[in-house]
């Protein structure tokens, strides 16, 4: 088996591969490289969106897929989670974002 190498002043090195992050989904128990899924985060009595991945606080990840936003909203699997109890508004708010979700993934 031949070994990928790249020449930096006349020494072959072998090439390095990036690491790549791996999470799991809390609905459909899949792992997938962190940049997929989406992060929410436990921020003071709340749980919000974190597009970015950088809030500080507890986090959990889901699938952009609706059934992974229902099936983790409707089995309580974000609050074992988090650790903490999704208020009626809050539990509401994430499934408006979960909803958009699937009509952004259906028009592109």
């Amino acid at each position: 088996m031949k070994m990928k190498t790249s020449r930096v002043d006349n020494i072959v090195q072998p090439l390095k591969h990036k690491h790549v992050p791996l999470r799991t989904c809390i609905a459909c128990r899949q792992s997938t490289a962190k940049r997929e899924l989406i992060r929410l985060v436990k921020f003071e009595s709340r749980v919000e969106v974190d597009p970015g991945g950088k809030k500080p606080g507890r986090g959990v990840y889901l699938c952009a897929h609706r059934k992974c936003w229902e099936a983790g909203l409707k089995g309580n699997r974000i609050e074992f989670g988090l650790r903490t109890k999704l208020s009626a508004e809050n539990r509401q708010a994430l499934l408006e974002y979960g909803r958009e979700l699937q009509e952004k993934e259906i028009r592109q």
